[in-house]
């Protein structure tokens, strides 16, 4: 519904204009939306503007937000600053205990807070977050107060504390979620640096320990082969939660990985936990590996012609299970004793 305005010219060249409280329509023999009039106002000269301003006004005061103070008397909007995912935000971090961690109300724990909020909501440099996000483009007078070196140092706090934090994040998440645990997702995948030089010797970090080189050139995943990368883990639940994450140089090969994280999650103490990853994580040893103390994992298989794959597993006899519509398993054993091995042969009809 809206307010529409009419003209008709005189015959000595004047305009008439007219008002009318109108809303369209659709017209199913015209195939097309044509205007309705609810409410004939008559002619513009002969109207008081100010009762249908008044009219406006009092449609307004039955909404909040802007519009209502819109329609109050010597009220002017200067300005007006997003807060609602600051302040969602906000109400996690504390659910999930995160400023506890990291010390309610200290400085660190108010910067980073900043940085994930900007991450998540608008997500712009530490510079841009700092001189023009936190001051101009969202309500956060906290952020207001801080130093752009807080948000450097900041960062080497949580590099420090990394473990600390998300193990504790993790278990907090687990119970909330009360999520499934039984089974780890891991993965890796590389970011390129806008650089032309690799890192050439490791650098002290924060702590005092040595750290990379990191920034090398590898198998790069984004096709990005002229600049140095970095390869970077992450475990997550089978709901997609995080558990952990890592960060590799970027020279580092997928299955060289493995022996790390299962030593850094098995200090985590998960329970019966399986071992989930791709066919760059299968190798010889990376199954000893993951075998030990009764571990038990599920990793992807290759099929290379000739290996065992494709000579004892795809050509073995045997019955598919249907699980749903659109898949099938069989299972196929390789081997006698302890030492046989399990496959498991998905296909999609």
């Amino acid at each position: 519904m809206y307010l529409r305005e009419t003209k008709r010219k005189n015959s000595d060249g004047s305009i008439v204009r007219y008002y009318q409280l109108a809303e369209n329509e659709w017209d199913k023999q015209k195939g097309c939306a044509v205007a309705k009039v609810v409410y004939n106002f008559g002619r513009a000269d002969g109207l008081d503007g100010e009762k249908l301003k008044r009219l406006a006004k009092s449609i307004l005061r039955l909404f909040a937000g802007e519009e209502a103070l819109a329609a109050e008397p010597d009220v002017e909007i200067v300005d007006s600053w997003p807060y609602g995912g600051i302040f969602v935000l906000e109400q996690l971090w504390r659910e999930l205990e995160i400023d506890d961690v990291f010390g309610r109300g200290k400085t660190f724990e108010r910067a980073l807070f900043a940085m994930v909020a900007n991450r998540a909501l608008q997500p712009y440099s530490k510079l841009y977050c700092h001189e023009q996000w936190l001051k101009e483009e969202v309500f956060f007078p906290e952020g207001q107060e801080l130093a752009l070196h807080q948000l450097y140092e900041a960062m080497d706090f949580l590099l420090v504390n990394q473990e600390r934090v998300e193990k504790a994040v993790y278990f907090k998440m687990a119970d909330l979620m009360n999520a499934d645990v039984d089974l780890i997702f891991y993965d890796t995948t590389n970011i390129h640096f806008e650089i032309d030089e690799e890192d050439d010797h490791a650098r002290k970090g924060p702590d005092g320990k040595e750290r990379g080189p990191l920034r090398k050139r590898g198998h790069a995943k984004n096709k990005r082969y002229d600049a140095p990368l970095v390869s970077i883990g992450m475990a997550v639940t089978r709901d997609g939660l995080p558990v952990r994450s890592w960060v590799f140089p970027g020279n580092t090969t997928d299955v060289t990985t493995v022996e790390k994280v299962k030593a850094d999650l098995k200090g985590w103490k998960l329970g019966r936990c399986i071992f989930v990853g791709d066919a760059g994580m299968n190798s010889e040893e990376n199954r000893r590996t993951l075998a030990l103390a009764n571990g038990k994992f599920i990793l992807a298989a290759r099929m290379r012609a000739g290996d065992e794959v494709t000579k004892q597993v795809m050509t073995r006899a045997g019955r598919y299970r249907e699980v749903r519509g659109n898949l099938r398993v069989k299972e196929v054993f390789v081997g006698t004793g302890e030492r046989r091995r399990r496959y498991v042969v998905c296909h999609n009809p």
